[in-house]
């Protein structure tokens, strides 16, 4: 095939990331967040955010983590935060799925899209880890705003939201600080166990 072909096949395979559905569900719906809204929205907020991230960082590489971040998900499927259990399988059927997804590109985006996918699990740039936080603050948006309806439904506890989360307080402590009063305010309304 040509480079194009295999980029034209690797959007039409993208495609497929919006039939991965997340267990949150998008402010006043009744159904789930697919994959593919999840990374739009998520880039879109590190673009609204990126003001707060300490040290500053890089938006637009930001923006491109964030876009790149999920597409393993396509094979690996979404796997829930506070699962304790799938999070142990996790890294090695995304690994799989990066090597088979990015490598329908031409080699350089193949290496491209692998060194930011790896950038952004790594955490180990300010834009990986200011990526990351901005990945684990929506949710807890979403759910803050659905009367915590995701926490509910899967019986989630405020210590594992505090421990899951708190990378935002590395990334962006101003986030953080922002959204752990409300996170108490659900604990005492009784949306984390």
């Amino acid at each position: 095939m040509t480079p194009l072909a295999d980029q034209l096949a690797f959007l039409l395979e993208l495609d497929k990331l919006k039939a991965v559905l997340r267990r949150t569900r998008p402010v006043g719906l009744e159904r789930y967040e697919n994959s593919a809204e999840h990374s739009w929205h998520v880039a879109l907020m590190a673009m609204l955010l990126a003001e707060h991230a300490e040290p500053a960082v890089d938006v637009n590489r930001v923006v491109k983590l964030l876009l790149v971040h999920d597409i393993v998900e396509i094979d690996a499927d979404d796997t829930f935060l506070y699962d304790e259990a799938g999070a142990a399988a996790k890294a090695i059927k995304e690994v799989a799925a990066a090597e088979r997804l990015f490598g329908l590109l031409p080699p350089a985006q193949r290496d491209e899209f692998m060194a930011l996918w790896r950038e952004y699990e790594d955490r180990a740039t300010p834009e990986g880890r200011f990526a990351y936080a901005c990945d684990r603050l929506l949710p807890m948006l979403q759910n803050l705003a659905n009367d915590g309806i995701g926490w509910r439904e899967n019986a989630v506890r405020f210590e594992q939201v505090i421990r899951k989360n708190l990378p935002i307080d590395d990334a962006a402590p101003a986030l953080w600080q922002y959204v752990l009063p409300r996170l108490e305010a659900a604990r005492e309304a009784g949306w984390l166990g």
